[in-house]
């Protein structure tokens, strides 16, 4: 293709997709009263737990409508996201090679729903947390709660998680293209497991130790499965070009 025609092909994608995100974020606005029930069970337990009242409150007038309005292009994102992925790969899909072609619809094939269970467990420890930190303040007060800030508090724990997850594939894909090899994977499980306890320390509260530990095992679980898949590619791919020399060998 020529410059001119990338750029066409690059219009008629970023349209596709944003296409379908709009008609996600439709469906979005259609279910933000439920997703909004969902979003505010862990605060309405506070009640039971801790015999306290508990709301989530809009302190601006337009907050409530920009609430939604965010949920529906979050709830569009997610829903929306086979479209949007396909369109970024079918652009990149003509100057892939083969080989390219196949990690890269493993990566997303797998990818998908390790992000999805990393939002699912990002979206379990919530009510712990709420609980947690809510129940710092003293007997007899109110738990109000600024709608805004808590859906921002939610959103960035759960889609932190998921991204979380996902990390994992990336090191086999580097791996199977040849650039990461399982022995320098293995080599740094002591940095790869420093940095998993970091990550679900901040992404938890200090005090919940019960949460950062059922975040930090399923991650570091995922960490060794990926240097697992990667000495077992690195082990064929060398008996391959064993036996690849052995038949160069001439008798």
């Amino acid at each position: 293709m020529s410059l001119g025609e990338h750029l066409v092909e690059f219009r008629k994608r970023i349209f596709r997709a944003i296409l379908g995100i709009a008609i996600g974020s439709v469906i979005g606005w259609l279910i933000s009263d439920q997703v909004l029930v969902a979003l505010s069970a862990p605060v309405s337990a506070i009640t039971d737990s801790q015999g306290r009242v508990a709301s989530l409150n809009f302190t601006d007038i337009s907050e409530a409508f920009d609430l939604r309005l965010q949920i529906a292009i979050t709830v569009g994102v997610v829903i929306s996201s086979p479209i949007w992925l396909y369109q970024i790969w079918a652009f990149l899909v003509p100057g892939l090679t083969r080989k390219e072609k196949q990690y890269g619809v493993g990566f997303v094939l797998t990818s998908i729903p390790l992000f999805l269970a990393g939002c699912a467990a990002g979206w379990y420890v919530l009510p712990h947390m709420v609980s947690l930190l809510t129940g710092f303040a003293p007997s007899g007060t109110t738990a109000i709660i600024s709608a805004q800030t808590y859906y921002s508090f939610v959103l960035k724990l759960v889609i932190a998680i998921g991204i979380a997850f996902v990390m994992p594939v990336l090191l086999v894909l580097l791996n199977f293209a040849g650039i990461l090899s399982a022995k320098a994977i293995l080599k740094s499980w002591r940095i790869a497991v420093l940095v998993i306890i970091l990550f679900t320390a901040i992404a938890t509260p200090a005090a919940d130790v019960f949460s950062m530990f059922l975040l930090a095992i399923p991650m570091i679980v995922l960490f060794y499965s990926a240097a697992l898949i990667a000495t077992v590619h690195d082990r064929r791919k060398a008996k391959r070009q064993e036996k690849f020399d052995a038949e160069l060998v001439v008798p």
